[in-house]
């Protein structure tokens, strides 16, 4: 939708609908057009230097730009190039004199960074023609996003991207949890974004003015945890010259999230579950209760069941974890998720990759999505960020990401079961384009919901 805005037309004052127009440049270049453009619906607004342009994109929402280009600035394209790269929902048009089309290195930035280009002197009607086939394609690009996806790019407040049923379940349940203040138990594999999911937690909660402190529980020292979680008082032990504040205490007001709680120690199990119960802390050395009010969210890889019944890990304090729970899915459980994902990650770091690599070649997106990230999402975005810097094309591929050898090397054993795998992959496929509904899911395919249900059932699919 436009903004209604006014202009001064042969002396008459009119009301065009506005589009915003973002220009980098020297005004003298646009500027006897300017009108022609205001004219015609385009709301134009200047950036004379870098700092300009970073604002602007921080603060408007624009879905096309002209940067003007001289043979001056070819020495700075690269800075050009990385802060246009991170403003992907803009279609961006290239303004030069014709001459500078023959310089190398303002022909490799056009042909990696811009939708289009139009040469100086500007041809009005020429240069509207441009915008409105830029802008029809950046609105065209828009709708095809999934709500989600708009949703990251707008807000950019998390990192949790995914339109697979697994996490809109997560995403439902993430909302659900986060209005109350009891104590949230978040499971899964390594690597599947445990703590952004208690971030986003945090974020969401009466508590989200109060700070998030996060401890690594498998990180820190043994005869350091106790120190770090509850503090200590002057001369409590050798070393200790002043108080120390413990993690526990500075997140008051706030959340406490520990992270790999089934590597605490014992002796500490107990401390802890002191705390829950209490909501008191004693500092190392110190004899005083100090009252804590902080909401405590824990997370593990490990099974804190098997850990209770093999009895490294107590019983009581479980259950004092395990009021809420959220279990993170692994990234090959997300259906559809990969190349999403993916894409992300790359805009995400536009400004590392190299200055030819635009995306992803069909390849390397096929071998993501067919790929069992045993590192899960930790590990699609080092391979991402390091394909990114690697590849010396314009686009990325398998080998580029380190996946072409693995995938190769992948066999199949007998038939059926590279018709069970083609089916799952095919029935999954479906379902993730269809937000997990069977009846849009089986048009799809071409089968009866009856048919579809009997091969979900067959290879143990759901929906969620």
């Amino acid at each position: 939708m436009g903004t209604t805005i006014y202009s001064q037309l042969a002396g008459q004052r009119a009301v065009v609908t506005g589009r915003p127009l973002l220009y980098f440049g020297a005004k003298r270049a646009i500027g006897p057009w300017a009108e022609r453009l205001w004219s015609e619906g385009w709301q134009l607004q200047y950036a004379e230097d870098i700092s300009d342009l970073q604002k602007l994109l921080a603060t408007a929402d624009f879905k096309v730009g002209i940067v003007a280009l001289d043979p001056r600035l070819s020495d700075n394209g690269r800075r050009v190039e990385s802060t246009i790269a991170k403003a992907e929902q803009i279609r961006w048009i290239a303004l030069l004199p014709r001459e500078a089309m023959d310089l190398h290195p303002l022909r490799e930035l056009i042909g990696g960074a811009f939708y289009d280009y139009h040469t100086l002197p500007i041809d009005p009607n020429r240069l509207l023609l441009t915008l409105g086939h830029a802008l029809g394609m950046a609105e065209l690009a828009a709708d095809t996003l999934p709500p989600e996806e708009r949703e990251v790019r707008n807000n950019g407040e998390s990192e949790m991207v995914g339109t697979s049923p697994q996490m809109q379940k997560v995403f439902k349940e993430i909302r659900k949890v986060a209005g109350v203040v009891a104590p949230v138990l978040i499971t899964g594999e390594s690597g599947t974004g445990k703590e952004l999911a208690a971030q986003a937690i945090h974020e969401r909660s009466p508590q989200a003015d109060g700070p998030f402190i996060a401890v690594n529980c498998g990180a820190l020292p043994a005869n350091l945890i106790q120190s770090e979680l509850f503090g200590h008082e002057k001369g409590s032990f050798t070393g200790a010259h002043q108080r120390k504040i413990g993690r526990i205490e500075v997140a008051s007001g706030g959340t406490l999230f520990l992270d790999e709680i089934g590597d605490l120690p014992m002796d500490l199990q107990t401390n802890l579950l002191r705390f829950l119960q209490e909501k008191t802390i004693q500092r190392v050395g110190g004899r005083e209760d100090i009252t804590v009010n902080v909401r405590v969210i824990a997370a593990t890889h490990v099974n804190l069941e098997k850990a209770v019944h093999e009895g490294s890990f107590r019983e009581d304090l479980y259950y004092r974890l395990n009021v809420l729970q959220i279990k993170m899915p692994a990234l090959r459980e997300r259906i559809g998720d990969v190349p999403l994902l993916a894409q992300y990650i790359f805009r995400r770091f536009a400004d590392e990759k190299g200055r030819r690599v635009k995306g992803f070649s069909e390849d390397a997106l096929h071998t993501m999505n067919h790929y069992d990230w045993p590192g899960n999402v930790r590990e699609l975005i080092n391979r991402v960020r390091r394909a990114m810097v690697m590849c010396d094309k314009f686009l990325i591929s398998p080998v580029d990401l380190g996946l072409e050898r693995r995938t190769n090397s992948r066999t199949v054993v007998t038939l059926s079961e590279a018709r069970d795998k083609a089916e799952i992959d095919t029935i999954r496929a479906a379902l993730g384009q269809n937000r997990g509904s069977v009846s849009l899911a089986s048009r799809q395919l071409g089968i009866s919901r009856v048919t579809l249900y009997r091969f979900m059932e067959k290879h143990g699919l759901s929906r969620i």
